[in-house]
């Protein structure tokens, strides 16, 4: 995967350490995310998340990526390549700045990551919606996902959702 063709209009880079400051500053400005899960955003959170990768996946087919509009982060992705099949990818995580939000650019990034997934083979995009945040939901299902199945990770009932491409 090359994280840089994610997006025509922004430029897409993987974040490292040294950007968990901005990546934490931009969760912070999103609470009512932080309602319905069990995460929180703290620097500890944000350091395992550019770090953790699903069970038997390799790391190296994981990507924290940052979008970004000159010095401005955008908008943040984790995206596993391959996962859990394959042919599918899955989105681990997506925030957007709150500066950025209600104008449709998050539905743009979605859809140019979408696109560029779709033309290096992938069949589909899966992620999870956090069963009870009417904000995800509304959002994800505006983007053409449709629920699979609802899992309870640990206690968090979330609802597994894929958009075919």
């Amino acid at each position: 995967m090359e994280i840089s063709k994610l997006s025509d209009r922004f430029d897409v880079r993987r974040l490292t350490e040294a950007d968990a400051g901005a990546v934490l500053a931009l969760c912070r400005e999103n609470g009512q995310f932080y309602q319905y899960c069990k995460a929180r955003p703290t620097m500890a959170q944000v350091l395992s998340d550019m770090r953790v990768a699903p069970p038997g996946v390799d790391r190296s087919r994981k990507h924290y990526v940052g979008f970004y509009d000159g010095p401005e982060l955008v908008a943040v992705m984790d995206i596993v390549d391959g996962y859990p099949t394959p042919e599918i990818a899955y989105i681990g995580f997506f925030m957007m700045n709150r500066r950025w939000q209600g104008r449709q650019i998050g539905s743009g990034i979605v859809r140019e990551v979408e696109a560029y997934l779709k033309n290096i083979g992938k069949r589909a995009v899966r992620l999870a919606i956090d069963r009870d945040n009417p904000q995800s939901t509304h959002f994800w299902r505006k983007n053409g996902f449709e629920v699979i199945r609802e899992v309870d990770r640990e206690g968090w009932p979330v609802l597994e959702a894929e958009r075919a491409l």
